[in-house]
């Protein structure tokens, strides 16, 4: 490392196992909207735009823009003229492909599959249930890129709920039809889902959905388990993501000696000490394992030096 004088002679006092987990790195949607990149990139010399971050992750961002791809706000897609936009995996509202269509927009679309089939879902579920007034309900974070595109399927008429407090802003008098933003943890959904139940008043018609990503929703308990067993965790990923911070606080709550880093200058010698005989070291769905393997190395040149 560029600001670390490392001296290669001296010997630690003390080596623990370091082990990289299995389960974590980039989830399905998340390679499959990298590979799209690097697929365009390589085919054409033509700019390839991304409409907002592909990956919470500046260091996969930073990479890719150094091949060639573009990153772009929602505001300069709006001058955007005859150009080639990639979609990321969150997915998009129907409002930005209508915008593509009349300024002429190449658009790669690599919305995540599982994100696509529920948006589909919404949409069919909006158009059957209008004439009952239904309240669509999507359980997900505000703002959140995949919610703003699940709730354009309404177009815009939908009510999002962050936590169990909001529960009392749905009409009780109304049906309901309930999903859930796909990187939600079961658990969290299922409280929802009774809550709301006990909410309506009686005879209210109310269907909820099971619309959570699998692949992201069992690394809750594969985490936690992996956290347990060393006596430090490294848990690597953007400062940007919100699986990241999910995932980190059911590490934390495993392992109450686990530190979120982005990247390997951030780890210190004094976040090791005292050293453990066993540093575990996972991410998000947005963390390539290259950056997990670079932290160990990092970790292997800060003992070998510190001690």
């Amino acid at each position: 490392m560029a600001d670390r004088q490392i001296q290669r002679d001296c010997e630690p006092a003390v080596i623990p196992i370091v082990e990289i987990d299995e389960g974590s790195g980039f989830c399905f949607g998340v390679v499959n909207a990298i590979r799209s990149v690097e697929k365009e990139l390589e085919k054409s010399k033509e700019t390839l735009y991304c409409l907002g971050d592909i990956v919470h992750n500046s260091q996969e961002v930073e990479r890719l823009e150094a091949r060639g791809m573009r990153t772009i706000s929602y505001q300069d897609l709006e001058q955007l003229r005859d150009a080639k936009v990639l979609l990321r995996a969150h997915g998009e509202p129907p409002s930005i492909y209508r915008m593509a269509e009349r300024q002429h927009l190449k658009i790669v679309d690599a919305t995540c599959p599982v994100v696509l089939a529920l948006q589909r879902r919404i949409r069919r579920a909006y158009d059957s249930t209008r004439e009952i007034c239904a309240q669509i309900v999507i359980f997900g974070q505000r703002g959140h890129a995949e919610v703003n595109g699940l709730v354009g399927q309404c177009e815009g008429d939908a009510l999002v709920i962050e936590n169990p407090q909001e529960i009392e802003s749905i009409d009780r008098e109304r049906p309901v039809l309930l999903f859930s933003q796909t990187t939600k943890g079961l658990e969290d959904y299922a409280q929802i889902i009774e809550l709301i139940g006990q909410w309506l008043k009686p005879g209210v018609r109310f269907e909820h959905y099971d619309t959570i990503c699998r692949q992201v929703s069992n690394r809750i308990p594969h985490i936690r388990e992996f956290a347990a067993k060393h006596g430090l965790v490294l848990f690597v990923a953007g400062k940007k993501s919100s699986n990241g911070r999910v995932l980190f606080a059911h590490c934390q709550d495993s392992n109450p000696r686990s530190v979120f880093l982005s990247s390997p200058e951030e780890l210190s010698i004094e976040q090791l000490m005292p050293i453990p005989r066993s540093i575990g070291i996972c991410g998000a769905t947005s963390t390539p394992k290259r950056q997990m393997e670079a932290m160990a190395e990092a970790v292997k040149e800060i003992l070998a030096c510190g001690s």
